[in-house]
């Protein structure tokens, strides 16, 4: 189908064209139930068309009946013709140009389709379990007039689910990975259980104030996606909209315990972006708390005569990865001491953008601490800090294991990629509410 569309290009087009497609099984699970299961088979195409200096951009699924598709593509390229010669010029269009041509599929072993209901609530018969599993095959592909031809596949799962007590109360986990072991799950599954045991406590109000606080992998996830929006965008920086503006441009520093970069040797997305370039196995964005590198698209590499870093559109993170630290599984409670364990964060938005400040609400299982001991739930509370604290001179530890906290979103098809991160423990972590 694709190449149809660029053999049909007329004089001054050009074209380039994204696949996504998957073949994917879902469980959902209730009351440790299995409610509905079934599998989708899915796949869409994206033509990005340029004609002089305009550009349009539509995207149409496909029905694996070639000749149909065919007929279906040419329907709807003449729409984005019409929709093209309606459209102003753009100074900064990228124009395609030949990237090479790869293929990379990276197999996993996931549990057997029809044993996954029971390896999954083998352990959790006796518990309000509540979620659902995605797992098999996602795929991506690109090519273009330049003669880019790029193909990705890889195979993995997930299960993204909730544990809730008699009383409402409840705790949320994901599990993920390349290779189903079950081991390794019962365990991750068994930890789960403990903390559901502890929300059994009747929950104490945390007076506003600051205090230490261990922030689990889940947790810090969302605190290092923030950078995707607003953040290491070199675009975001240039137009002064960047959170990340005073560490680059005023050379402030964060901790020498914060490293972060971009890991595409995982195999979780391609390296490829909507253009065709490919980006290097790894790009080192923060080390040592030291500014790196921001991401650079090839319109930004354009705009402000720069070297592209082959980032996607909108300059986001695909495939963050964090170093990790020292710190123990087994020492977390006792070196918070005094203080909160936070598992999960909810609703953060930037609320002093230049200053790297953030908001947000604690969620699910998080606990007060006394003498290095769980002693009770906490009631939701409101933080609102800066990064260049909890990622600078407040950041006590890292732990010296990650956490690979995954993509799950499904509203038009599974979605690929994940952020590996560590636990975190910061002192005098500020809460206002």
């Amino acid at each position: 189908v694709s190449d149809g569309i660029l053999n049909s290009l007329k004089s001054g087009e050009r074209a380039n064209i994204e696949f996504a497609g998957e073949d994917s099984q879902f469980v959902r699970f209730n009351r440790a139930k299995v409610r509905q299961s079934g599998s989708v088979t899915d796949a869409y195409l994206t033509v990005n068309l340029m004609s002089g200096n305009s550009r349009g951009k539509l995207s149409f699924p496909l029905s694996g009946n070639a000749e149909q598709d065919q007929l279906e593509v040419g329907r709807q390229m003449d729409a984005l013709r019409r929709e093209v010669a309606d459209l102003p010029e753009d100074p900064y269009i990228v124009e395609p140009e030949n990237h090479g041509k790869s293929e990379a599929e990276f197999e996993g072993n996931l549990p057997e389709r029809d044993k996954v209901a029971d390896e999954i609530l083998d352990k959790v018969q006796d518990i309000d379990f509540t979620g659902i599993y995605a797992g098999g095959k996602v795929m991506r592909g690109m090519k273009n007039s330049a003669g880019t031809e790029h193909w990705f596949s890889t195979e993995n799962y997930s299960v993204d689910f909730s544990m809730i007590t008699a009383k409402e109360k409840m705790l949320k986990g994901t599990i993920a990975g390349k290779d189903w072991q079950k081991a390794d799950y019962d365990r991750q599954i068994a930890a789960k259980i403990t903390q559901l045991e502890s929300l059994n406590k009747e929950s104490v109000t945390v007076k506003a104030g600051k205090y230490r606080v261990y922030l689990a992998p889940a947790a810090v996830a969302d605190l290092i996606n923030m950078l995707s929006w607003n953040g290491i965008s070199e675009a975001a920086i240039r137009q002064g909209s960047s959170a990340l503006l005073k560490f680059r441009e005023e050379g402030l520093t964060l901790s020498d315990k914060f490293t972060l970069s971009e890991n595409f040797a995982s195999g979780l997305v391609p390296r490829f972006n909507e253009q065709g370039m490919q980006a290097e196995d790894r790009i080192n964005l923060i080390e040592k708390g030291k500014f790196t590198s921001a991401l650079v698209n090839a319109r930004s590499a354009k705009e402000y005569k720069l070297v592209s870093n082959a980032a996607n559109e909108e300059e986001a993170m695909r495939a963050p990865e964090m170093a990790t630290g020292t710190l123990k599984e087994n020492d977390i409670l006792k070196s918070i001491d005094n203080g909160l364990y936070l598992s999960n964060l909810h609703y953060l938005n930037w609320s002093d953008l230049s200053g790297g400040r953030i908001t947000g609400m604690t969620r699910y299982a998080c606990f007060k601490v006394e003498n290095g001991k769980i002693v009770a739930p906490i009631e939701n509370m409101r933080f609102d800090e800066t990064l260049y604290h909890f990622f600078g001179e407040k950041l006590l530890a890292l732990t010296d294991f990650t956490e690979l906290i995954p993509v799950t979103e499904t509203y038009f098809m599974r979605e690929i990629g994940g952020t590996r991160v560590p636990g975190m423990l910061v002192e005098d972590f500020n809460f206002n509410l």
